[in-house]
């Protein structure tokens, strides 16, 4: 079993980088102040039970059918909430996204609202202090009413039921709980909804995929700089008079992030009067992105912030509210931002590799970058792989929060879709990492066949990490192992 690493305090506000530090054995502080806003908010649910006010999921049966009552006894009440929605299918979701998406569920129970047991929020701290992951199935939820399907999976994992991993291993949830030293989770009906009846997979997924994202962002700006130096370009196109007219804080933004990178370029006079867009617009594109990702910024950053559960439960004012808080609307919206922003950056990474490749438009370099032409093939490989990556991008850039379909007998007849539009951002994610990856190998290799070396420092400390990590490709090789360590390099954090 891993090492426990860092801490995170369930009363501090959630960030996007405590969801990064979940892939991993972490400890989850449960402190006296969420103690007492839990067990207050338990104890008042029991006062409303005793009182016969209504309270859905309690009593009731769920969705269509709340009209009818439910099961009398409570641990048959929280198989009645688990045991229907026990109908996901396909491959289980990457193992980073389910812890994430249950730190994001503990979160939310524990601010006190959900009406749940101690010993629930307990659990799922003691969980992350292990490899624990449940299986949870990719298929099923449509991010309304929570994201019940595969939130259900978890619950019942916790509970020793279904199927688990524990130190990357796959096998029965009760072998991976005794094998983990942890106890496996008794719920009543109130606990097993609470578990199941928030968007947190929509919520982690958009969280996880905004973070790689922008990554990403940040390493194109490198390498678009990088490109600029080696071409010899001049960067005028970066000019502050020019940016400060165009009126857009984002691609203002980005322009000086770029100047300070190329602080020190001298063009080589070579080139024509105007770049080509994949250069002259970079900082209008990848400033357009920045303002587009400060916006999946602030969902995100609400989402993270907010109790999303039906219903909830306020003591102070003797309030048992319901309503709508598990409606993934917002996330929706964001991812589908966040895949439209993924497919342009993507775009753009390949564009500039084709540019790159191109002896008509990379100031004579020998065609795909090869050290001999013919006899070698040089980046011919990659730049396919790039093609086909944009390719599959764009399949799946098609937008999800607007797609609703009515279901549950109509009483779920507006959906969001937010968990496809944010387990689609989170792949199309790892997707631009391989963008930024493959054009960087190509800069590296321009530099080996005759580019010229770079002029500004910043540019030159980039290609030096770069040349360190990737070896030239002199003679052909496989070069998937480089595009990857390429991307982890420009990706990683902190940003080189």
């Amino acid at each position: 079993m891993s090492a426990v690493e860092g801490t995170i305090n369930l009363s501090a506000p959630l960030r996007s980088a405590d969801l990064r530090r979940a892939a991993t054995p972490v400890s989850v502080v449960v402190d006296a102040a969420v103690r007492d806003r839990v067990e207050r908010g338990r104890g008042f649910l029991r006062d409303v039970r005793e009182e016969e006010r209504p309270v859905y999921g309690a009593t009731t049966g769920f969705g269509a059918l709340v009209g009818f009552a439910g099961r009398e006894e409570e641990a048959d009440q929280c198989d009645n909430t688990l045991a229907h929605l026990g109908a996901g299918q396909g491959p289980d979701l990457p193992h980073d996204v389910s812890r994430a998406a249950l730190l994001v569920r503990a979160w939310s129970l524990a601010q006190g609202a959900s009406g749940v047991s101690a010993h629930v929020v307990d659990g799922l701290a003691a969980m992350f202090t292990t490899t624990f992951v449940p299986a949870i199935p990719r298929y099923g939820s449509v991010g309304a009413s929570g994201d019940l399907i595969p939130l259900a999976y978890a619950a019942q994992a916790l509970r020793g039921r279904g199927q688990a991993y524990l130190d990357g291993s796959r096998m029965p949830a009760a072998e991976a709980l005794r094998n983990a030293g942890l106890t496996p989770l008794t719920l009543d009906g109130r606990d097993a909804l609470a578990l199941v009846n928030g968007t947190s997979l929509t919520t982690a997924a958009t969280a996880l995929a905004l973070d790689s994202v922008r990554s990403s962002h940040r390493a194109l700006q490198a390498l678009t700089c990088l490109l600029v130096d080696l071409l010899g370009c001049d960067p005028g196109f970066l000019h502050p008079r020019l940016l400060d007219a165009y009126g857009h804080p984002g691609a203002t933004d980005v322009a000086d992030g770029m100047r300070t990178t190329l602080a020190g370029i001298v063009p080589a006079g070579t080139r024509a009067l105007q770049e080509p867009y994949s250069i002259r617009c970079s900082p209008q594109l990848l400033g357009a992105a920045e303002d587009a990702l400060r916006y999946v910024d602030g969902v995100v950053a609400a989402d993270l912030s907010s109790v999303s559960d039906n219903p909830l439960f306020f003591p102070d004012d003797d309030l048992v509210v319901h309503g709508g808080n598990f409606f993934g609307q917002p996330a929706a919206f964001a991812a589908d931002v966040l895949a439209m922003v993924t497919a342009q950056l993507g775009n753009l990474a390949e564009r500039q590799l084709d540019l790159l490749v191109d002896p008509a438009r990379n100031g004579g370099l020998p065609p795909m970058l090869a050290a001999g032409p013919g006899r070698q093939h040089g980046m011919q490989g990659v730049q396919l792989a790039t093609t086909a990556f944009v390719a599959e991008i764009r399949r799946a850039a098609v937008p999800a929060g607007m797609q609703s379909l009515p279901t549950n007998l109509h009483n779920q007849d507006v959906v969001p879709f937010g968990t496809q539009a944010a387990l689609r951002a989170y792949d199309m994610a790892d997707l631009l990492r391989l963008l930024c990856g493959s054009l960087a190998v190509g800069l590296r290799q321009a530099a080996h066949v005759g580019a010229r070396h770079p002029t500004a420092s910043g540019c030159a400390a980039l290609l030096d990490a770069l040349t360190e990590a990737v070896p030239a490709v002199d003679p052909d090789r496989p070069l998937d192992a480089d595009v990857r360590k390429a991307a982890d390099l420009l990706t990683a954090t902190p940003p080189l």
